[in-house]
């Protein structure tokens, strides 16, 4: 009964969790320093700049922390939610185990270890682009055209096989935990779940994600958008049937972009 009563308290916890992510998204999104979760001005005024501009390494190392505070917090709003069924069955498999915890933790370590590493990788990118537009002034009068790439890329993907693949993966979560994880060293094996898990949803989303560089990366109403496609794409019966209608708008309204630029 204690052990039931327990499991019953994961459902609550982790929508707290998210739900506590959205609201830190949200204050911080309201607040004097903004402009961090949108990534721009990060040596701007207030104590965060002065830091940045006194601290030795201050200038990269507490952008970059800034940075990766910022996209944890979206990855848990917007993508813990989704990995809920694959969670629950991993607990339901281990629930026997005196150590069941530290497994879950790392499952979600592993989980948000790759897709962090995917969110620092897309960053330097984008970082790399603004700083290229800033000695290109072309590129900034054109700044649409990145946009309307990122749009199209997103609605071409829809219709890849690979996204079919990683989307029928993520919705098969108990044969996902069944091939991933067989007990043996319970702590490395758990970590892998968590990685290859996190690497198969990059797999379904990765495209979507880059939405919010196309849009504005700090945008709330955005990422509670784009949080609920993914969301229903991934764990919804029907979720499947949006994959190629939202590929066609994404792909319509980048063509309208283009005829609206030319």
């Amino acid at each position: 009964m204690k052990s039931a009563s327990r499991s019953g308290l994961f459902p609550p916890l982790l929508a707290g969790l998210v739900l506590s992510a959205w609201l830190a998204l949200w204050g911080w999104d309201e607040g004097p320093y903004s402009r961090y979760l949108n990534h721009t001005g990060w040596l701007g005024s207030g104590p965060i700049g002065h830091l940045c501009s006194t601290v030795p390494g201050g200038g990269v190392l507490l952008p970059v922390m800034l940075h990766i505070i910022a996209w944890l917090l979206m990855l848990s709003a917007m993508m813990l939610g989704t990995t809920a069924p694959l969670l629950q069955i991993f607990r339901r498999l281990t629930r026997a185990r005196s150590n069941r915890h530290s497994l879950l933790a790392l499952v979600l370590l592993g989980y948000l270890a790759i897709w962090t590493l995917f969110g620092v990788g897309v960053h330097a990118l984008d970082s790399g682009l603004h700083a290229l537009a800033v000695q290109i002034p072309w590129l900034t009068v054109h700044a649409w055209l990145l946009g309307t790439l990122i749009l199209a890329t997103a609605g071409g993907y829809q219709f890849s096989s690979l996204k079919h693949r990683c989307m029928d993966r993520c919705r098969s979560p108990l044969v996902f935990v069944t091939e991933h994880w067989h007990g043996g060293n319970e702590r490395r094996a758990s970590l892998m779940l968590g990685l290859h898990h996190g690497l198969v949803c990059i797999g379904c989303c990765w495209a979507l994600m880059l939405l919010m560089f196309a849009v504005g990366a700090g945008s709330i109403g955005w990422m509670l958008a784009l949080a609920a496609i993914m969301a229903t794409e991934k764990n919804l019966p029907w979720g499947h049937h949006i994959r190629r209608p939202l590929g066609l708008a994404l792909l319509v309204w980048a063509a309208a972009i283009v005829a609206q630029n030319l």
